[in-house]
């Protein structure tokens, strides 16, 4: 005896859909592992995974009054593709161009930090320049300087820069805060801020920025 899975044309119409939604479902999660297992390349991986979800986004768009959620739906099916749902429903993009925007914003920010450090280092060697050689002054500029080479993962932590300003940020905690640097400190803690900024400006090309 047959079964009908439908009544009329509109239910038939609707399981055709869900088919359609489950072969793609499927599909991804078999173009994520191939992907992930290098078995085919970054290119056409992201042209496959693009069309696949440009017909997913299609597809749910017009079943959203019959399947209001994607994850049930897989659920309800035992369908067990975690990557494709992931890819799908929470990224929405393909790997290959998530990994392009991570390294984009990688980039943005390190320029960002090296524009900080570059402005710390300046605005130290400006502020002795004018003699500003209180402690108080001092110890705040030394700090930023510090923290912003910290924050630039490119630069080892042994870098010239990092530890002149952790042996001078430590003579400075020893003074008290109306303490000022002699002449002689003065113009040693410039010699070490203009030697550290040769130093930081001669590292950024070989570190790739």
């Amino acid at each position: 005896m047959e079964v009908k899975l439908w009544n009329d044309k509109r239910e038939r119409e609707m399981y055709d859909n869900f088919a359609d939604l489950f072969a793609i479902i499927k599909a991804t999660e078999k173009l994520e592992k191939a992907y992930v297992r290098d078995i085919i390349s970054a290119a056409e991986y992201e042209t496959e995974c693009q069309k696949l979800i440009a017909h997913f986004k299609t597809l749910s768009s017009t079943l959203k009054d019959t399947v209001p959620s994607i994850e049930r739906f897989h659920d309800t099916y035992k369908m067990d593709c975690p990557a494709a749902l992931n890819r799908l429903v929470t990224s929405g993009v393909p790997a290959t161009v998530e990994h392009r925007a991570v390294a984009a914003t990688s980039a943005a920010s390190s320029a960002s930090v090296v524009a900080e450090c570059v402005q710390n280092f300046i605005t130290a060697m400006d502020s002795l320049k004018l003699n500003m050689v209180a402690v108080d002054q001092v110890h705040p500029l030394l700090s930023d300087l510090s923290s912003s080479l910290n924050k630039l993962l490119i630069l080892p932590a042994d870098f010239e820069g990092k530890t002149k300003m952790r042996e001078w940020l430590s003579r400075l905690s020893k003074m008290g805060a109306a303490d000022e640097l002699t002449e002689q400190q003065a113009r040693q803690l410039h010699f070490d801020l203009e030697s550290s900024y040769n130093s930081f400006m001669a590292a950024l090309p070989t570190a790739g920025t």
